[in-house]
């Protein structure tokens, strides 16, 4: 009779143990069902060390331009997927995520919109000014800012003319030659316009030389850089190389120069 009244005794513990903790977790719930919005606690990301937005912005989204305040009202009242999706409407946030802690205060996580170029019209007063929009890695539009100016590519030319997002298939070369830009440390130094033509034909302006960049379609674009790199260095060097006003590497295994 011994083993099984041991058998029975623990038994009896773990039940005992196991409703102590659900007494325990249904109290904390209880709690936290109770508890008021402490604070909000905004957590994001940066661009280059910057933010397109401050903390005063991103309250201004959770709360609909303070119609609808959130500090001191009831955690149960809170209904968080609603908060993200306002987040999601602000032009300069990518992904957000909204929580509550443990401490009562609402947390919001924000990945703002990672811009690679900025688009601007063809008027020499556009292109110095801080006028147009930016484009992201997704290949939407989303607004200039006016607590950070990102160093990115001018974006300019007749294909742009309707402002259409460039998330379609036939759009997916372009914004892949803006990211080849974007990550490779010489030509995002040297890359200071992108001219589309309304034929997708693109034409890239550099920072230092008079010369214009014409790279036709934006594919086979690893050989197409590859050429450029030796243009640069065999020929852009030379004494002469200054007085070339374009060079074209749109034709496979040519360097066109003039």
């Amino acid at each position: 009779m011994l083993p099984i009244f041991k058998i029975k005794r623990g038994l009896f513990a773990s039940l005992l143990t196991g409703a102590g903790l659900l007494g325990l977790i249904a109290f904390t719930e209880v709690r936290q069902e109770a508890r008021r919005v402490e604070d909000i606690r905004i957590r994001m990301d940066e661009i280059d060390g910057h933010r397109f937005l401050n903390r005063n912005d991103v309250l201004r989204s959770l709360t609909r331009q303070d119609a609808d305040p959130i500090a001191g009202t009831s955690l149960t009242e809170i209904d968080l997927k609603v908060l993200e999706k306002r987040l999601r409407q602000n032009g300069y946030i990518s992904r957000a995520q909204v929580y509550r802690d443990l401490q009562g205060n609402l947390v919001a996580e924000i990945e703002q919109q990672r811009p690679l170029a900025r688009l601007v019209g063809e008027s020499e007063e556009e292109l110095s000014s801080g006028s147009g929009r930016y484009l992201s890695e997704e290949g939407t539009w989303f607004p200039l800012s006016l607590n950070y100016t990102a160093r990115v590519p001018v974006l300019s030319g007749a294909y742009f003319e309707n402002r259409k997002p460039l998330t379609g298939e036939k759009d997916k070369d372009l914004v892949e030659l803006l990211k080849w830009i974007r990550a490779d440390p010489f030509w995002k130094a040297q890359i200071a316009q992108v001219r589309v033509d309304s034929n997708r034909e693109v034409t890239l302006l550099p920072q230092v030389g008079e010369h214009l960049i014409e790279i036709g379609q934006p594919t086979d674009l690893s050989a197409k850089f590859d050429k450029l790199k030796l243009f640069y260095k065999h020929i852009l060097s030379r004494p002469e190389g200054s007085r070339y006003r374009r060079v074209s590497v749109q034709y496979r295994n040519q360097i066109v120069c003039e």
